[in-house]
């Protein structure tokens, strides 16, 4: 179905290739995995499946693909509509339409198909994705999570026999993103759909996949059946990390096939006590937080017309402390963090930081105090080039000159200090966001799906740098659906439905036992037990005594 011969790509001023020699084949009704570093290429790799890239792109494309036989070179991407379906990292950006049904249907319009069909596709997409409720919203009021299904939505329904999706789960919660990839394992199977996905939560996707394709560093491309790939590769969801610190073999790719073999680690671990593990970056402290509120909030009310988004909520936020703020899309999160921060709409009760309500300040006085990154991180990138903002991040915070850069690095290394923040990939201008506002450091940090674009290394960088904020007695706040990074960083989670809070506590109490936010490691060993390096401590002081 789809064929890469000798393919190498270039952009403008760029001294090395994005990607250099790649051959590949994709074969018809595949569901395709495919991962690598922040910035490794892969968006690029995608974007060459229907032409974007170079034709939209710009840059030089050197060898030939093709889909179902015909060349990407030989025509603009506009016409490989009807071929390859292509949704990307930024739902919003690629909107043409109002509302959901509009949008649904646009792309069949374009495509000259019969109304009645278009009916009949634009009804079963709805029920498909669970979007039925919505099909009259506008767009621009739904959550992120509800903005990807329908991003998804809007190209099943033109039926394409290749589907490439960027990162399509990333904005969605546990049990949307489980039914979206459900979905998307139907189209395969049933109508024989290529499916290709490019997602740095591979714990969501490898019991679907069929192959997988890694971009690794320097533009060299890989690729494998899952078991193979995943016995080496730099980066793995936890279920394959743990398999690897206790030598499973074969690697189990999912929670059913790791259960299947761990009954005698189960019983190793069953009179064992996990803990905080000395010198692991990511692992909450032992030490209490401060007793005194960083951020008060009291029966915080945000409405939009008719619709109340957030319910009379309380929440009080400690220094020193993480919060993981958990919940199904549209639940309320991220209009509960704009109402803390004083931006966002706020209807009823009070906000109390250091004595001052947020809103009732000034936009600067008011960042200095709560400082929030949104979901659309490259909002906040307005100057021309990264070193630009890198160098104003550092003056904006009074922090010394290079701060900003030296954390960028950490997150997201190599990135040109010339390039152009808009040229970055999703996950880059992400990490240029998060460095910027974590720069400043305000007393009070709260960050709306901050990990979306980010791969496992550079979740762990984030991490280190979140515990050495509250370590530092910030108190901050993070709105996510990684469950997996919630059990390595937070001290505290809770879990919104209906614009309330319905439950708060230890992460372990409350991702544990949860059906829907348990970890992979939780699924696998028990609730008490949440991430790999608590299971791999254990096992080293175990060995420790024997040599002793």
């Amino acid at each position: 179905m789809i064929r890469l011969e000798d393919v190498s790509i270039w952009y403008h001023e760029q001294a090395l290739p994005t990607l250099e020699h790649v051959d590949l084949t994709i074969g018809e009704g595949e569901l395709v995995l495919l991962v690598g570093r922040t910035g490794a290429g892969k968006s690029t790799l995608l974007g060459t499946l229907n032409g974007l890239v170079p034709h939209f792109t710009g840059g030089h494309l050197q060898g030939r693909v093709t889909v179902a036989g015909v060349s990407t070179a030989s025509r603009p991407p506009r016409e490989f509509a009807h071929l390859v379906g292509m949704v990307g990292q930024d739902p919003l950006a690629g909107f043409v339409t109002d509302t959901v049904e509009e949008e649904l249907a646009y792309g069949m319009e374009q495509l000259g198909v019969r109304p009645d069909v278009m009916r009949r596709r634009v009804e079963e997409t709805l029920d498909l994705l669970g979007m039925s409720e919505l099909r009259r919203r506008a767009l621009r009021t739904l959550s992120g999570g509800q903005q990807q299904r329908v991003a998804i939505g809007s190209v099943l329904t033109m039926h394409p026999p290749v589907l490439v999706l960027d990162e399509p789960t990333s904005a969605l919660d546990p049990t949307a993103a489980e039914e979206v990839l459900a979905t998307l394992a139907r189209l395969v199977q049933d109508l024989g759909t290529t499916v290709v996905v490019a997602e740095h939560r591979m714990e969501r996707v490898i019991p679907f996949a069929d192959l997988v394709i890694s971009v690794d560093d320097g533009g060299r491309v890989r690729a494998g059946d899952p078991a193979t790939m995943l016995r080496d590769t730099p980066i793995a969801p936890p279920i394959v990390e743990l398999g690897r610190a206790v030598g499973w073999d074969p690697l189990p790719l999912s929670v059913r096939d790791a259960r299947r073999v761990a009954g005698p680690l189960r019983e190793r671990l069953a009179t064992r006590v996990p803990g905080p593990v000395t010198g692991d970056p990511m692992s909450p402290p032992t030490t209490p937080a401060s007793p005194v509120a960083a951020l008060t909030a009291e029966g915080v009310v945000v409405r939009y017309g008719p619709k109340v988004a957030v319910r009379g909520v309380d929440l009080v936020l400690r220094p020193g402390h993480v919060l993981a703020m958990m919940g199904r899309n549209g639940s309320g999160k991220s209009s509960l963090l704009w109402a803390l921060q004083g931006s966002g709409p706020r209807q009823g009760g009070r906000v109390t930081v250091q004595g001052q309500d947020p809103k009732a300040l000034s936009s600067k006085a008011a960042r200095a105090l709560v400082g929030l990154v949104p979901q659309t991180a490259s909002d906040l990138l307005y100057l021309e080039t990264v070193a630009a903002e890198c160098e104003s991040g550092d003056a904006e915070s009074g922090a010394a000159p290079g701060s900003c850069r030296d954390l960028l690095d950490s997150l997201a290394p190599d990135i040109d200090s010339g390039q152009h923040p808009r040229d970055l990939s999703e996950g880059q201008r992400l990490a240029l966001v998060l460095a910027v506002q974590l720069t400043a450091a305000p007393a009070v940090l709260l960050l709306d799906e901050p990990t979306r674009g980010l791969d496992y290394t550079a979740k762990r960088v984030f991490g280190r740098v979140l515990r050495r904020l509250a370590d530092e007695g910030r108190a901050v706040v993070v709105a996510t659906h990684d469950v997996e990074f919630v059990a390595g960083v937070a001290d505290e989670a809770l879990v919104m439905a209906e614009g309330e809070i319905v439950s708060q506590g230890s992460t372990r109490d409350v991702l544990g036992g949860s059906p829907a936010f348990a970890p992979q490691v939780a699924k696998i060993l028990g609730e008490q037990w949440l991430t790999v390096t608590q299971v791999t401590a254990v096992l080293e002081a175990d060995r420790q005594e024997v040599v002793s």
